[in-house]
């Protein structure tokens, strides 16, 4: 397997530092940070989608206003995973099979942009995003974006255990490498995707956490993604505790497990610089950055 590194969503909320902690001006820069693991038996699988094209071209009718503001998305095509899967020269055809974390408007944007693909997520998260209740729930939750998915693969968190964490299963159609892990919390059907490569293991975590330095002996978080992550969460005690267990598994010295999350720059530039070719789609805001 080959695994690209994509930023599928730029956001640069005013407040430079206070959100990303290395910005030198007046806005912070967040990303979408999104995997296309090319597979020689399976085609390439995408896991989470970013902003999708549909939603640059028609922001506010699949897009709440508020976080398309608060957020400052920058609607650019060249971001979306559509464009990033043909620069790769690849077809949106390929893309047989995408993995979510969740279904949140940033994570899910680009469903439809693969209209081939079978889409693999918790069973809880797409039953909670149906019934969208509350403030936060009409408008982290888009329905617009996956109403064309016509392929579902729904999996209840039941399985085997995975580095301390229970209910881990491997995926139909999918090689044994790829594992989805649920880590309720964020949303309740939250998950993180675990991918095993020759240099060990690779753990999206989604949205269990959002800054780089939280996964640190002595965690810390800026001002900006600390709010962020209260406004969003759904079961505060669930997400501190998968956020205590990631931790504790990022510290082990037992364990060969890389993880990330999805909207620190810093962990997207370490490990985008793995890759061959890699270059910033955003090398202005990048700039200045150190690998984490």
């Amino acid at each position: 397997m080959r695994i690209h590194h994509l930023n599928c969503g730029c956001m640069c909320p005013v407040g430079g530092r206070l959100w990303d902690g290395v910005s030198r001006g007046l806005t912070g820069h967040l990303v979408c940070h999104c995997q296309l693991i090319e597979t020689d038996r399976y085609g390439l699988v995408l896991v989470d989608t970013g902003i999708g094209a549909r939603d640059v071209e028609d922001p506010y009718e699949r897009l709440s206003p508020l976080f398309v503001h608060v957020n400052r998305i920058q609607l650019e095509q060249r971001y979306t995973a559509v464009e990033q899967v043909k620069s790769l020269g690849f077809s949106p055809r390929d893309v047989r099979h995408i993995v979510l974390t969740h279904l949140d408007f940033d994570h899910a944007g680009g469903l439809e942009d693969f209209p081939d693909a079978t889409v693999h997520v918790l069973r809880a998260e797409l039953e909670e995003a149906e019934v969208r209740q509350g403030f936060i729930h009409r408008r982290r939750y888009r329905p617009k974006q996956w109403e064309g998915v016509r392929d579902w693969r729904f999996y209840d968190p039941t399985g085997e255990r995975w580095f301390g964490f229970g209910s881990v299963r491997d995926l139909d159609g999918l090689p044994p490498e790829i594992l989805m892990i649920p880590l309720p919390g964020h949303t309740m059907g939250h998950a993180g995707i675990a991918i095993d490569t020759p240099e060990g293991w690779l753990l999206n975590a989604g949205d269990a956490y959002f800054h780089r330095h939280e996964m640190d002996e002595d965690p810390s978080c800026t001002p900006g993604l600390a709010a962020y992550q209260k406004l969003m969460e759904e079961n505060r005690p669930l997400r501190l505790h998968n956020q205590e267990r990631l931790r504790d598994l990022a510290n082990s010295s037992r364990s060969n497990v890389k993880i990330f999350c999805s909207h620190d720059p810093v962990e997207l530039e370490a490990l985008q610089r793995l890759s061959t070719g890699w270059r910033p789609l955003h090398s202005e805001a990048m700039s200045g950055m150190q690998a984490y």
